[in-house]
């Protein structure tokens, strides 16, 4: 039986186990780009990726998208 008489937005019941901070990796990875001037300008793609990775899973992660 149904909690509700219409659909109520969300995960299906069962799929979202735990509640995480989706600003846990940010910090580690904008501090990644700290020393950014002594690394070689090949390194750089690098760093940048990962900076975008954690605020695209952070921004995923609000909604539970």
């Amino acid at each position: 039986m149904q909690d509700h008489p219409y659909p109520v937005p969300g995960p299906p019941p069962g799929t979202f186990s735990q509640q995480t901070d989706p600003r846990a990796g940010i910090d580690e990875a904008v501090a990644g780009l700290d020393d950014l001037d002594a690394l070689p300008l090949a390194e750089h793609v690098e760093r940048f990726d990962a900076v975008h990775t954690e605020l695209t899973v952070a921004l995923s992660s609000i909604d539970k998208v």
